[in-house]
Formats: C-alpha cells, structure tokens, sequence
C-alpha cells in the first residue's frame, strides 16, 4: 500500500463518500479522535514523565550546587579562623613565655617579631601597650611608639575581652590593614596589650579562592564593607552592593537577584571575628550543565513527540480506511438489497396489478369485438358518433393501462435521485393503486388524511413511493382481515412535512422496538422476513434528510411518523462505482 495512504485518508479524498447519511461513522470525527485519544494516550505519560524527571533532576542539580557551594564556603571559613586563631594563639604563647620587661625591649621585640614571620609568616609589627592606652614599645615599618590607643574601640573591647580581632582599616597609618591584640593581666591587677598588625595580602588570598566556575569570593563585616578585594564587587572598604546576611552558626546558602542576574550566595560568618565569608556565584553558571541537559531533553521530547504523533496518524489512517472501505462495501450491498426489496413489494403486488390491466383489457377487447361486428355486417344505418364512441373507450382504456404500466415501471426503475415538486396526494394515490385490490379482497379498510391545503413541496418522487409502499406493505402483513390502515399526511411547522402510517394489527414488543431498523433484523420470525426493509426504508429516509420514529403497543397497532424536510433529496446519488 502507498505511503500516501497512510497518511491521506480516502474518505477525505472522496468527501462525498462519507456523508452522515451513507456511512456507519462520521469518519472525519472518528479519523480525528482516533489521533487525539491515541495520541494523548501516548503522549500526557511521556510528557508527564519528562516533566516530573526535569523536576526531579533539576532539584537534584541544585542540590548538588548548593552542597558544594556550602562545602566550598565551609571550608573557606575553617582556613581563615584557622589563620586568626592561630595568630591570637601565638601572642598568647609570647605573653606567656616572655615577662613584661623584657618586651619593652625594642631588640627582644624585634627578634619576636622576626621569628613570627619566619615561623607563620603574615605579620607586619608588633606593639606593647600597657593599659592607659599608650604604646611602650614598638617594632615595624611605622611611627607609632608613644602612639595613645585609649580611644579606640579595639583598645576597649581588648581590655574587656581579653583578645580583640579587628576589621580592615585604615587607622593613624592610612593603610588598610587588621589587627589581632591579645591582653596579659599582671598580679597587682594591671595588664597589658601585645598587640600585632597582619598582613592583608596574606589574608586577601585566603578569602580568594579559585572558583572553577568563574565566581567570585570575598570577606566582608557586619556593616556590609569589603575587607578583601572583589572581582565584580569593588575594592577593600568599598560598601558591597550585597545585602548583608542574617547572621548564622553554620554556613548557609541564599538566592538574590532575579532573571538573568540571579546569583547563589553561600556565606558563613567566622568565629571570634567580625568577618563573614561570602561567595557568590551566578546561578546561570552554576547550571551550565544542567542547561545543556535541559536542551537535549526538549529536543528528545519533541523528536519523540513528531514520532509518534507521525505513528498513530498512519496507523489511525490505516484502520479508519479499513472501516471506511469496509462501509463503501456495506453501502453498495445494500444499495442492491433496496433495488431487490423494491423488485420484491412489486412482485407481492403483480395480483392486484394484474387485475387492475386486466379490467381495461376486458373492455378493449369487448369494444374492439363490437367495432368489429359493426363494420363486418355493414348497415345502411350505421351512425359514424357510435363508432367513435367505440374508438374513444378503446383508447381511454389503453391510456389507463399506460398509467398502470408508468406506475410500475416508476417503481421498478433504478435511478439517479431526481427532485421534483411533488403533490402528497398523488404520491399516496399511486402507491395505494396497487394495493386498493387486496384491500377490497381483505376487506381492509384505508383511511387517507392529507391536511387541507398541504404545499407542494420538493423531494425524490421515487424514494418517496418506496417509503410508503414499504411501510403501507408492512401495515397490510400486520393487520388481520376487516383491519385498517391509515396513511396522514400535515406540515408541523413551514419547513417540514409530517406523514404518518397507522395499523391496528399486532403491534412490536418494546425490546424489538430498538432494533427494528438493523439490517436483517426481522419480527417475522418463522413467516419468511428478511429484515431488510424497515432498515432499507430508515436508509431512504436519512437519505431525503429526513428522520422516522414507531410507536407501537402489542394487540393495538403500529405507528410510524416520518418527519421530512420542505427541501429534501438533495444530495447526489452515489456514483456509479456503488451500483
């Protein structure tokens, strides 16, 4: 079979075909849900799946970020507190081992202060400062002994707390840089202050860190001031344009900024400082990966999608064709089952035909004898207005037998549908012509009522008389002798015309009712019905447009009402290729 097949359907090619009216389905429809039912079968599981799968994966990846954010943050944080507390631990060690005296010794100073930076490195100077706030003894790069530190926060908060770690400043020498000071208390009750400046160098290396993915890591204070450079940020004690994170014992992670300029910030705050350790990372970096996950997911979705979707249309296509074919085959049986059904009520008619050719033969022959006996033994008196007379009779009776033959070659003919004006009265006339004779053998009574007035109308004259003829053939069978028949015909309203069919026979059990019109399905069971013709006379009406109902109740009659549009039988009949 051709590609094309799969994917055209022939009832689509061939419209005309598929009218509501020829076929089982509307198979456009059945075509259509076919697709979308089997299509959505197929695909809501899948795209639910992606959805819950790029949920799922999604979280994980940002899961995945933020542990390893925080885990870089973490251990960030331990190597700075490690780098202070270790300084704080060597002045105490100092002020431990070495007696106030001899650090006022400028010589005993500065070879502490050279063994620090040979043995820790990160040390700048180192200063004595006893507990007015005055500093006595001092060894560094600056000026500074006899400098008065009583007004000094760091002095206070020393003298109270026993060590002191400050923030980047710049202080008397105008420089950035940090302090760790650590107090000694003396037996008399006093103290003094060791106090040592770090290198800031050393210290901006440790807060920036090699960032794989091209973030940036920084320290701050609590006022929100950088206290080691920033790559996108500012410089040392520029304000960061970060807000400052709530304060926490453990490293935490948070989300600021929106769209394109979203960013992930892991911070923790360091101990017995007043750093607090940031690192920030924009969010479309942190998920680079995941991003191009995301897009080979979409592409496999929608490949997936186009696939099937191309699949169930075929296979859709495919079946619906099967079906549509299998319908076109239906069509054209019972196409010549109603030519047979027709062929078959005339049969059941030819005795009342026959009688009704044979009264007008009786009188030809009768008048063609006399015209004979007249013309043989010629008269003197033979007067010319009787034998045309004789003639006339002759003729009217060949006229009625003429009609008798149209009537039923009317019936008999297989023919494309014609639309015609038709007369109601005469349609019921022709048909009940036939049928008038076995009435009066029977002694059936037949009652015809077309409403007074009823218009002309248009409508297949042909469709029409095989309608009747069956539904009148039907209420014959169903009546006993000295039953009646009734035929009705009105208009409900000026677009329809209502005719109704009416028996007093046996009448239909209710649970036949609902199959009376399937093909072959018959309530003559053992008298030799075919159940064809109340289902060929339901084809006929759809056919006209139309609709037909029955009413019946057992031991009192049946009625049937056809309801037919003004303008009915429009449609073509079907080609050729069906008969």
């Amino acid at each position: 079979m051709p590609l094309r097949d799969f994917i055209a359907p022939r009832f689509w090619l061939h419209p005309r075909d598929s009218a509501p009216e020829r076929s089982l389905f509307n198979y456009r429809r059945a075509w259509a849900l076919a697709i979308v039912l089997t299509g959505l079968t197929a695909l809501v599981p899948l795209t639910a799946m992606t959805l819950i799968d790029y949920q799922v994966t999604r979280s994980a990846v940002e899961a995945e970020v933020r542990l390893r954010t925080s885990r870089i943050v973490s251990n960030a944080r331990r190597a700075v507190s490690f780098y202070l507390e270790e300084r704080a631990s060597v002045l105490s060690f100092v002020l431990q081992d070495r007696s106030p005296e001899s650090l006022h010794d400028p010589k005993v100073l500065g070879e502490l202060l050279h063994n620090l930076k040979r043995s820790h490195g990160g040390f700048v100077d180192l200063g004595l400062i006893d507990a007015s706030g005055v500093q006595q003894a001092y060894v560094g790069p600056y000026n500074l002994l006899g400098r008065d530190y009583s007004d000094q926060k760091w002095f206070d908060h020393v003298a109270a707390e026993g060590s002191y770690v400050s923030d980047v400043f710049l202080g008397f020498r105008n420089v950035p840089h940090l302090v760790v000071a650590v107090r000694q208390v003396l037996p008399d009750g006093g103290f003094f202050v060791l106090r040592a400046t770090l290198d800031t160098d050393r210290f901006n290396n440790l807060a920036g860190l090699d960032l794989l993915t091209g973030g940036d890591s920084f320290i701050i204070n609590a006022e929100g001031v950088l206290q080691t450079p920033s790559r996108h940020h500012g410089a040392v004690l520029d304000a960061v344009d970060l807000p400052v994170p709530p304060y926490s014992e453990y490293t935490e992670i948070m989300d600021h900024g929106e769209g394109d300029r979203e960013q992930t910030i892991g911070y923790a705050y360091v101990p017995n400082s007043p750093f607090i350790l940031m690192v920030v990372k924009s969010r479309d970096e942190l998920m680079a990966s995941w991003y191009d996950n995301r897009f080979q997911m979409v592409w496999l979705l929608v490949a997936s999608i186009m696939v099937i979707l191309l699949v169930v249309t075929a296979v859709a296509t495919f079946l619906v064709n099967l079906v549509f074919q299998a319908d076109r085959n239906r069509f054209v049986a019972l196409h010549h089952a109603e030519h047979a059904n027709k062929m078959a009520s005339i049969g059941r008619l030819a005795a009342g035909v026959a009688h009704e050719i044979n009264n007008p033969l009786a009188v030809i022959g009768e008048k063609a004898g006399l015209l004979k006996d007249l013309l043989t033994y010629r008269r003197d008196d033979l007067d010319p207005a009787r034998l045309l007379g004789l003639a006339d009779e002759i003729a009217r009776s060949v006229e009625r037998c003429g009609n008798i033959t149209k009537h039923l070659l009317g019936f008999a003919r297989h023919i494309n549908v014609r639309v015609e004006r038709i007369n109601m009265g005469e349609v019921i006339e022709e048909v009940l012509s036939f049928l008038r004779k076995e009435a009066e053998y029977r002694s059936v009574d037949i009652a015809v009522d077309v409403a007074p007035g009823l218009p002309e109308f248009e409508c297949d004259r042909g469709k029409l008389q095989q309608i009747l003829l069956n539904l009148v053939n039907n209420a014959f069978q169903a009546v006993a002798d000295n039953g009646h028949v009734g035929i009705a015909a009105d208009s409900p309203d000026p677009g329809r015309l209502r005719i109704l069919v009416r028996d007093d026979g046996c009448g239909i059990r209710s649970e036949d009712q609902k199959r009376i019109f399937e093909p072959f399905y018959s309530t003559k069971r053992g008298t030799g019905g075919t159940g064809l013709g109340l289902s060929i006379t339901y084809g006929l009406v759809r056919k006209l447009g139309g609709n037909i109902e029955v009413q019946s109740e057992i031991g009192r009659g049946t009625t049937f009402t056809i309801t037919l549009p003004a303008r009915c039988g429009q449609e073509e009949e079907a080609s050729c290729e069906y008969c």
